[in-house]
């Protein structure tokens, strides 16, 4: 597998916060909008959809990718794991081996990362997709409290989402769907509400709240028409957008799930999906999108630069 050559822009290259800019290479986009550049408050790398395990090299893919991110010349002070950071505890097969995979994820956390981090919950993270059991086993396998929280950093605010609703709330047959429960939403509604106007916002899901990319994910038009699983994106993704429409201070919202990368601009907030640690669960490319993650540079007034890095990583046999 040959890398592709990671790709950037100036903040002074300024894309409409009105329309939706797509960024359809592995990407990235820039939100200046001052004549004079805000300065940079915090440098994030955003690694998503680890799917870490013993097989396919991966537990040494995933050293491969934090050494190539922390050892960047300008290096993050911030790592986020955009959740599916272990293979996958969720289904039948993959629960049984829960303790081997979060093994494979700890051994190389405990060895090779330095950075401070954050980590997201993704929907292969919750053991059994049990909605109490299996998030409490997420919780204490990546210290948090719960799966939804805030933090405050370098000026800005953080609002981690947890994205993935098994469909036992729903009285459904098994899976899950992208969607906040009630207490969610509330708590989002509140924390919005009480962040402070001038500061600016990122949130942090796991599976998009609005997506151009998931168009991609599978041959979705075979029926005649465009049809998107509500597995893939937010199916509360209009009632989230009418939210974050009344907090003009909410400035980006983060995502992984899909396995590729992207920035959508849309009503003055950048959505943007970061690809996937693992490209095609370490067996290569997914789609057009070789292994990487995403490099996000935060500035003071709440404009931000995202690009997209690969690291390099052959598959076995590659």
């Amino acid at each position: 597998m040959t890398s592709k050559p990671s790709i950037e822009i100036s903040r002074r290259q300024v894309l409409g916060t009105g329309i939706a800019g797509l960024a359809a290479t592995p990407a990235l986009a820039s939100s200046g909008i001052s004549v004079d550049d805000s300065p940079r408050v915090l440098r994030m790398a955003f690694l998503t959809d680890t799917h870490v395990q013993p097989e396919r090299r991966g537990e040494e893919g995933f050293a491969a990718c934090l050494a190539h991110v922390q050892g960047r010349p300008d290096p993050p002070d911030l790592i986020v794991f955009g959740g599916d950071n272990v293979m996958n505890v969720d289904g039948e097969e993959g629960r049984t081996r829960a303790a081997e995979q979060l093994a494979c994820w700890n051994r190389v956390t405990s060895k090779d990362l330095s950075t401070p981090h954050r980590t997201v919950v993704g929907n292969h993270d919750i053991l059994a997709l049990d909605p109490v059991d299996g998030r409490r086993w997420a919780c204490d396998a990546f210290g948090l409290e719960r799966t939804h929280h805030a933090w405050d950093q370098a000026g800005w605010r953080f609002v981690v989402l947890d994205s993935t609703s098994p469909n036992v709330l729903r009285g459904g047959g098994g899976g899950y769907k992208g969607l906040l429960d009630e207490a969610q939403f509330d708590w989002l509604e509140r924390t919005l509400r009480d962040t402070p106007k001038e500061t600016p916002v990122c949130i942090l899901s796991h599976i998009p709240i609005l997506s151009a990319c998931v168009f991609f994910d599978g041959e979705n038009e075979k029926t005649g028409d465009w049809t998107v699983p509500g597995a893939w994106m937010h199916l509360d993704a209009r009632r989230i957008k009418d939210l974050l429409h009344k907090h003009r201070n909410v400035k980006l919202c983060l995502s992984g799930h899909l396995h590729l990368a992207e920035v959508v601009d849309y009503l003055g907030v950048r959505y943007a999906c970061g690809g996937a640690v693992c490209g095609g669960w370490w067996d290569g490319p997914y789609h057009e999108f070789d292994p990487g993650y995403l490099m996000v540079d935060l500035h003071a007034d709440g404009t931000n630069d995202i690009s997209f890095h690969n690291y390099g990583w052959k598959p076995a046999g590659g």
